[in-house]
């Protein structure tokens, strides 16, 4: 038999171990398939940065058909659910105990004032705890007023001088839809965790239990022990992804604009790079443990926390916007949520691809190089 022949049946043997140790241990099935439905469900649905049916207090001091129909614009509108209140202090308790979100007053002259030129103010008391919810809720009310103010010149038909007319044109996510944003940066969350959490705790189970000196006895290579387990994990994790991109399209209806294909593409590569990273804890940690609670704190939270997936990078320090740039998740994000809303742009697809490949030819070479001397 050739040297060849006899290191593919190798080869063949170790991907045969690890998919028997993958179907006999339900943990590894539990974070590929299990985790991302769990993840996404919790996400898809329990997490919104949308502001809809804001509650508020509406107080009218002095009830007319003006203040009613101002009343009924907000009412009207999806962003607020009003509640008629008699006076400010039962408004300002209601604000005080959280059951409202701010409080429109309208005062006693405001049907009197509302037909001068000066106009007639309205007062809005918005609850600025939530910095995120209270800056959308001033928008929406200013919004809310000038269609009220445009629909009621029109009724009368004298022209609504504002100072500036602002015409609205979203791209790429015109529904405002936070999930559309969310569910494919979950996909990237998803994806670490399986690359990187499932590597790292092999290789370290593997020294724990004892086989892996039985391995290095073996006639077989560092290279074929490191694609031994590298191949079995890449499969499961591009098994995860097709069934989170699965979830987002068909029961999130977020779009997959960008070509499949590309998707599949740079998922393969970035699944390359979380693999390595899995494989050059497992080399420094030996116990599980510390294996998974380091690939927890280098890779997870930074996919979560620095990647863009949730807080915009652009509005973080420049210091931590540098950090930024030392994790793969970073890229990957802005690859899937490009793909997914944009298109194949390819100015921003391109050179993101170019360092997850880079990445994964540095964490793989490091594992290589670090195993090889462990076995020596």
């Amino acid at each position: 038999m050739s040297a060849r022949g006899g290191a593919r049946m190798r080869l063949r043997g170790l991907v045969r171990k690890e998919f028997l140790q993958i179907v006999r241990d339900p943990s590894s099935i539990a974070i590929a398939f299990v985790m991302p439905v769990a993840l996404l469900l919790l996400f898809g649905y329990g997490l919104s940065l949308d502001v809809d049916r804001v509650p508020v207090a509406l107080v009218a001091e002095r009830p007319s058909a003006d203040t009613s129909d101002f009343a009924g614009s907000l009412e009207g509108s999806r962003y607020f659910a009003p509640i008629a209140m008699s006076a400010m202090p039962a408004a300002e308790q209601a604000l005080l105990d959280g059951r409202v979100d701010a409080i429109v007053r309208l005062r006693p002259d405001f049907a009197a004032r509302e037909r001068r030129s000066s106009g007639a103010p309205v007062q809005v008391i918005v609850n600025g705890i939530d910095a995120n919810t209270a800056r959308l809720v001033e928008g929406y009310m200013d919004g809310a007023t000038n269609a009220w103010l445009a629909r009621r010149a029109a009724e009368q038909g004298v022209p609504f001088e504002a100072p500036v007319e602002v015409e609205h044109r979203v791209w790429f996510n015109p529904d405002l839809r936070s999930r559309n944003f969310l569910v494919p940066g979950l996909v990237v969350v998803i994806m670490t965790l399986i690359g990187a959490l499932l590597t790292a705790m092999v290789m370290a189970r593997e020294w724990e239990r004892g086989t892996m000196e039985a391995l290095i006895v073996t006639p077989v290579s560092v290279g074929e022990i490191l694609l031994g387990k590298l191949i079995p994990y890449f499969v499961l994790g591009m098994g995860g992804m097709l069934l989170s991109v699965a979830m987002a399209t068909w029961l999130f209806d977020v779009p997959l604009t960008g070509s499949f294909w590309v998707l599949l593409l740079t998922s393969a590569v970035f699944l390359l790079v979380a693999l390595g990273m899995g494989l050059l804890i497992s080399s420094v940690a030996r116990s599980q443990f510390v294996a998974g609670q380091l690939a927890l704190i280098t890779t997870f939270l930074p996919a979560f926390l620095l990647s863009g997936f949730i807080f915009e990078i652009r509005s973080m320090p420049a210091v931590v916007q540098a950090i930024t740039q030392l994790f793969a998740a970073r890229y990957f994000v802005a690859i899937v949520t490009t793909l997914f809303l944009a298109g194949d742009i390819w100015s921003v697809i391109v050179p993101n691809t170019l360092v997850l490949a880079l990445m994964a030819v540095l964490f793989l070479g490091l594992t290589r190089l670090r195993t090889r001397k462990r076995l020596e």
